[in-house]
């Protein structure tokens, strides 16, 4: 009995495993924007994360998805979620109403920012890829963050400050709140 799959269904697994992940990436992300209720937008930003973890996973680098599960859903998540326990949302209070053009004004300018991407894209002139395989292992992440990527490296750092920045102001907020 031979259990070896044929190599021309591969590449159907292959963007099969890409564009599933590519859906809950999108999925949490839009569960993160449009819910009406923090803890659910809180997660459908963890489930966001784990899309884009396993993105990274994909594309072979598993050090950096590691890390994305560790800091954006273990660090930053984890501490919105302990900022919005301590903040007490009031549940009556609701926002206030937008404007009625503010929604289609939101669909016009995101499709427009699309089609200039996707053109763009369309229209460049793209690289072919390089024929090493890059292993992604701890020492050349290491090496790469402190010499070539240490901007980013920093940039990442200050996102991580602000975000718990972030989530200190709203438990303040909340805690202002509380009458004893």
């Amino acid at each position: 009995m031979n259990l070896s799959i044929s190599p021309d269904i591969v590449p159907i697994f292959r963007e099969g495993i890409f564009f599933g992940l590519l859906i809950v990436t999108v999925f949490g992300a839009l569960l993160a924007t449009l819910a009406k209720r923090m803890t659910r937008a809180i997660l459908g930003l963890v489930v966001c994360f784990i899309g884009i973890a396993g993105l990274y996973f994909f594309l072979n680098s598993h050090f950096v998805a590691l890390m994305q599960l560790l800091i954006y859903v273990g660090a930053v998540a984890i501490t919105i979620c302990f900022a919005i326990m301590l903040a007490q949302p009031d549940e009556m209070k609701m926002a206030a109403k937008t404007p009625a053009l503010a929604g289609p004004f939101a669909i016009l300018l995101g499709g427009a920012v699309t089609w200039v991407l996707a053109s763009t894209a369309m229209k460049a002139t793209w690289m072919a890829p390089a024929l090493k395989v890059n292993e992604g292992t701890v020492k050349q992440v290491g090496a790469s963050l402190l010499t070539t990527y240490s901007m980013v490296f920093e940039l990442v750092s200050i996102v991580l400050l602000l975000a718990i920045l972030g989530a200190l102001v709203i438990a303040r907020s909340g805690r202002d709140k509380i009458e004893c």
